[in-house]
């Protein structure tokens, strides 16, 4: 296994004829079977396209689902869609339109098997899925019947917990918990949020990992990270209980950020994702500028803990910059193997 594996976030530009482009929630292009067609088509264009790249670890792009966390919220029963709210997400940093529970809350049947077996069936690469992590769903959508934050995020682990061992079933060799709400309430975090995501990561034998990010690059988080000051240091507040869970991977931001990258030692003995593209940014990195991040996240993570990755998924970017930024993140990897020899 080489050194500086590499893999991504998560999710990838829609293509036009599937979806619009340069949006974080898309319309779809078409519906029914022809939408089940495009997906499908899709999901293989993106894993060739990762292959041809070279990365280690791919991904179905999130190519079958509109937004990262109603991709999931769709396939549950006590949801209701048809009467949506306008609600502050992540403190107020943005707002949206979001469905409200309603009741009891259970998965309709499978969310994620389409895809998970077709990109299993097409790659002989890892496989990663990803899913919103219980506490990024709590926050991305509205509560009129369990009236606790705390609690429907438990239960929105159960489901999650569900969905992900019948993922490992399928093959699936890394499920992924997307958690930028980690970043926002960290003391929720350690009070009941890491609890909530070890519990949907219960009795997975396969690689469990956390992405934990400042945002996608919209105009919203552009926004909020002018106001972080100098250093941003939340990871320093949630770091020491993570090391402490049994997720086994943890991914950060770290390229042209505000991170002190000091802050990843406080992550030992997990393997850390490197953020070393930034999806906040169409210029595309040189493989030196990917190496350079790679041998700083050094001093901190040793090099069989380290994989180089996204700072965060590429939905809403233009799809040519996001296949540049994917060859950038294989040959910066391959370049700091070379020099590390």
């Amino acid at each position: 296994m080489p050194d500086f594996q590499t893999t991504l976030a998560g999710s990838l530009p829609k293509p036009f004829w599937l979806a619009e482009t340069d949006k974080l929630w898309p319309a779809w292009k078409s519906s029914g079977a022809e939408l089940q067609k495009a997906k499908r088509d899709a999901t293989l264009l993106w894993l060739k396209e990762q292959e041809d790249a070279g990365l280690d670890i791919v991904t179905d792009g999130e190519q079958s689902r509109q937004h990262f966390v109603h991709g999931f919220l769709e396939f549950v029963e006590g949801i209701d869609f048809e009467h949506k709210v306008k609600m502050g997400i992540r403190d107020n940093r943005y707002e949206a339109m979001v469905p409200v529970v309603v009741g009891p809350i259970r998965l309709k049947g499978r969310v994620h098997e389409a895809e998970a077996k077709l990109a299993r069936a097409h790659t002989k690469k890892k496989l990663k899925i990803t899913m919103p992590g219980p506490m990024t769903i709590v926050d991305t959508i509205a509560d009129r019947h369990y009236g606790d934050r705390a609690k429907l995020a438990m239960a929105f682990a159960e489901l999650l917990n569900q969905e992900a061992r019948a993922l490992e079933k399928d093959g699936v060799d890394v499920i992924q918990f997307d958690e930028p709400a980690f970043n926002v309430y960290m003391d929720d975090v350690n009070r009941w949020g890491i609890r909530a995501l070890e519990r949907a990561a219960r009795g997975l034998k396969c690689t469990t990992c956390v992405h934990i990010c400042y945002g996608y690059g919209i105009q919203a988080n552009l926004d909020w990270k002018q106001t972080l000051g100098e250093e941003w240091r939340q990871y320093e507040k949630i770091f020491p209980a993570l090391a402490r869970s049994r997720i086994k991977q943890v991914s950060l931001e770290c390229i042209h950020s505000h991170v002190p990258p000091e802050l990843m030692k406080l992550l030992k003995g997990k393997d850390v994702l490197v953020g070393v593209i930034d999806v906040a940014s169409d210029k595309v990195e040189t493989p030196q500028e990917v190496a350079a991040t790679i041998r700083t996240a050094l001093k901190y993570v040793p090099r069989k803990h380290l994989i180089a990755c996204t700072n965060c998924g590429m939905a809403p970017m233009q799809r040519e910059i996001a296949v540049a930024k994917l060859q950038a993140l294989a040959a910066g990897a391959a370049l700091a193997r070379k020099r590390g020899r």
